[in-house]
């Protein structure tokens, strides 16, 4: 096996790994009725042997961050809202707040960093300096715990004091940093200013905001290769970068669907949606998690090897909305239309107008011919569903862009 790989599973038959996942799904769902009293109520009913395959997982329903906040309020527990498996042995805090556990029992590496470090280089016996924080929020620990795993050293660098975490870096040489792309180039260019030198720093992993190619480039031009990951409190890892740059891949833990942004349906392949993510974690068993990211699955295998789905990476938020005449509407309204018009490829509403004067138009691309009547049809189901006139507007297959928007406000 190529030592660009962590263990075989990153490379194993895809079949195999559906076929292994799909196998898990039943004794994760009756775990999570029997061990976790939010999914008893929320999977009541559920036959969890029954539920090994793909469309069977997708006629769960989705658990969203509200409705974790909306739990951990009414159930001040340290189960985190009835939603946890166990007793935790830590927990964290994110903004909202929402509250997440750290997963137990589940080795030195609960959140399933370790892939996505090695994927970037970084290797045992080397230390790599963690600009991630270590306040409140996991990310820092998750990275730690990554490290660890994978037996390399770590300092915990966190966030802000950037004299004292430069003078630190100059001091111990760390061949890797992991943490945010601000603040490493925050320290190279402070380096650089003082006219010192990190010859040693040569790998990092960066999350946690945008990176894109020109960051990069600028990192790889002072000598430091960056790759990002996909990472959430609530999840762990979910994706990863490789040396192909051609997408994330995604973890080995994790059964990632995509999405109609405002539904649980599934898009096929290549269709930007709503990132859902279900964990084999026994501790926090979280089913089809909506993340509210919007990504897509790329088309066959990594130049890199790995055998995983690939995703396009953070494509945007899939919880869109806006305000016209008074009224909200919400994506999921939109998401409601296309699934009671079979006809409907895809749909957008566009709000424009300004001072007051809100103009309303719901972009509709269909399959094929339209049938008559059909243009009524929609204007009364976009007013059931909004409260709102609209005028609806009939397009070509092809005419709307596939990047998952539902809503788009151009006031």
């Amino acid at each position: 096996m190529s030592t660009a790989f962590y263990d075989a599973l990153e490379a194993r038959d895809p079949a195999e790994r559906e076929a292994a996942l799909l196998a898990a799904l039943p004794a994760q769902v009756a775990h999570a009725q029997a061990r976790s009293p939010a999914y008893t109520a929320l999977l009541a009913g559920v036959d969890a042997a029954a539920v090994t395959s793909r469309a069977a997982l997708a006629a769960l329903p989705l658990t969203r961050k509200n409705s974790l906040a909306a739990a951990q309020a009414a159930r001040r527990t340290l189960r985190i809202g009835g939603f946890a498996a166990g007793v935790p042995r830590r927990i964290f805090q994110s903004p909202g707040p929402l509250y997440e556990p750290e997963p137990d029992a589940e080795g030195a590496d609960p959140w399933r960093m370790t892939r996505a470090l090695h994927a970037a280089g970084i290797r045992a016996g080397q230390l790599a300096h963690v600009g991630f924080s270590y306040h409140l929020t996991p990310a820092g620990a998750m990275t730690e715990a990554g490290l660890r795993a994978l037996g390399a050293a770590s300092f915990p660098g966190g966030v802000g004091n950037t004299e004292l975490q430069l003078q630190a870096m100059l001091d111990l040489q760390p061949e890797a940093y992991a943490g945010t792309p601000s603040l490493l180039r925050i320290l190279l260019d402070k380096a650089a200013e003082g006219g010192h030198a990190l010859p040693a720093l040569q790998r990092a992993l960066v999350s946690g905001e945008a990176c894109p190619p020109a960051l990069v480039a600028w990192f790889a031009e002072r000598g430091v290769e960056a790759y990002q990951c996909y990472a959430t409190a609530d999840l762990g890892l979910i994706a990863y970068e490789t040396q192909a740059r051609e997408g994330l891949v995604v973890d080995e833990g994790v059964i990632v669907e995509i999405v109609r942004p405002g539904s649980g349906v599934p898009l096929p392949e290549g269709e930007v949606g709503e990132v859902v993510v279900t964990t084999l974690s026994p501790s926090y068993p979280l089913i089809r998690f909506a993340t509210g990211d919007l990504s897509a699955v790329m088309p066959g295998i990594s130049p890199c090897g790995r055998t995983n789905q690939r995703l396009r990476g953070w494509l945007g938020r899939a919880d869109q909305s806006a305000k016209a005449r008074g009224m909200f509407v919400h994506a999921g309204q939109v998401a409601d239309l296309v699934k009671r018009h079979p006809q409907v490829r895809r749909a957008r509403l566009v709000v424009s107008g300004e001072l007051a004067q809100d103009h309303v138009v719901l972009q509709v691309e269909m399959w094929e011919s339209t049938t008559p009547g059909l243009v009524e049809s929609l204007m009364q189901t976009a007013r059931d569903l909004t409260k709102l006139r609209i005028e609806v507007v009939l397009l070509p297959p092809g005419s709307l862009p596939n990047d998952g928007k539902l809503i788009e406000d151009r006031r």
